[in-house]
């Protein structure tokens, strides 16, 4: 596949997975659909794993691949190419920090779990067992409010680790096909010349 093709099925693949962990995050801040004070919702939230990281820092590299794959301001031809390319190498760099820094967070919160009220108290409840509470469901309800934090914390943050892999991924394909299209070219403006050359 030529590097600008490439370019732009990452790109394209990268956009909506940005958005994913945007809507993430913010569902995050309102759990079970209601809006809480910020002593009450854990600090995993707050930091913007999804908003920042897996969203805003992996945006520009997918729009910037989308960009390498096509014609930008940068013009057509050989030079034009590689200066497209090469803004991408950065970018997806910069999108792989944004990434890595979302499945940090989100990772941390899930094996932590949410800050909850229970007997009385706002705690992280769950912080010591080390995640264990994920695979047993009858300690979710022990959570008296925000009702079904536990359930909402969980899925929220697993579709963000989820997302934030996949991030990492694309971004490292898009890191090395840009690097090559840097280096060699995009081979599209040589087949069309080869397809003029055999017309006449």
């Amino acid at each position: 596949m030529c590097t600008g093709k490439c370019a732009r099925c990452v790109g394209l693949s990268l956009i909506p997975l940005s958005l994913v962990c945007i809507l993430a995050n913010a569902l995050l801040l309102v759990p079970n659909g209601k809006t809480w004070s910020s002593d009450q919702l854990s600090l995993h939230v707050f930091l913007m794993a999804g908003f920042i990281g897996g969203g805003l820092m992996v945006l520009c590299p997918g729009i910037a691949a989308v960009r390498a794959g096509g014609k930008g301001c940068c013009g057509a031809g050989c030079c034009g190419n590689r200066c497209r390319m090469l803004r991408s190498v950065f970018s997806s760099a910069f999108g792989i920090l944004g990434a890595i820094y979302c499945l940090s967070v989100s990772g941390a919160g899930l094996q932590i779990g949410p800050k909850c009220l229970m007997n009385g108290k706002w705690d992280y409840h769950f912080r010591e067992s080390s995640g264990a509470y994920l695979s047993n469901r009858t300690q979710w309800n022990l959570c008296e409010e925000p009702p079904n934090v536990v359930l909402w914390n969980v899925t929220l943050f697993s579709v963000l680790v989820a997302a934030s892999c996949l991030e990492i991924v694309l971004c490292g394909i898009q890191l090395v096909n840009a690097t090559i299209g840097v280096i060699c070219g995009d081979c599209r403006k040589k087949v069309v010349g080869q397809r003029e050359g055999s017309a006449h």
